[in-house]
């Protein structure tokens, strides 16, 4: 089937180079590696060009290589749970006028240290907006995957944002008794 649509390399660059990034970097947690994947991506984009058929065929195509390449870079680096516990830095990952709050910041480390299944499905479902439907298309996944690891995802990032809430208010009462 014949289309009109010819993807420009440098548009689609400019228009997902942001979602890109973001999607490597919430799923890796590290700066460097998310320029790294983010490059990487595109480089197979550029290979892959003439495949691509329209815009929205070029947004999942990115998204999906995006969070590819971030689960290999996680297995090649043998990256454990804890080892994700780093100090983001705000102006890395946040335009001047969206800079999270130190809640937002938190949350941000939390949800680095959620297994990657759920992470991802965490990440594309309230960063990306997609449905689980699409979540599923994009990592490749049945359904109910998904959706068990969006369940699962939000069940462990509440009772982590709870202990650390619990630990957070125990503090200042001890600081207060002081």
């Amino acid at each position: 089937m014949a289309h009109d649509w010819h993807p420009d390399f440098e548009q689609l660059v400019d228009e997902h180079q942001s979602m890109v990034f973001s999607l490597a970097w919430r799923m890796t947690g590290d700066r460097g590696l998310a320029e790294e994947i983010a490059q990487d991506v595109f480089l197979e984009l550029d290979r892959h060009l003439r495949k691509i058929e329209t815009s929205e065929h070029a947004r999942f195509w990115l998204r999906r290589v995006a969070m590819s390449r971030s689960a290999d870079a996680l297995r090649r680096r043998k990256v454990r749970r804890m080892d994700l516990w780093v100090e983001m830095d705000e102006s890395h990952c946040a335009l001047p006028e969206d800079r999270p709050s130190p809640l937002g910041a938190r949350l941000e480390q939390l949800l680095a240290t959620l297994p990657e299944p759920q992470r991802a499905a965490l990440v594309l479902r309230y960063q990306e907006d997609l449905t689980p439907e699409e979540i599923a298309a994009t990592l490749a996944a049945p359904l109910a995957t998904v959706k068990s690891h969006l369940q699962r995802g939000l069940k462990l990032l509440r009772a982590k944002a709870t202990d650390h809430l619990r630990e957070y208010i125990r503090v200042k009462e001890s600081m207060r008794g002081a």
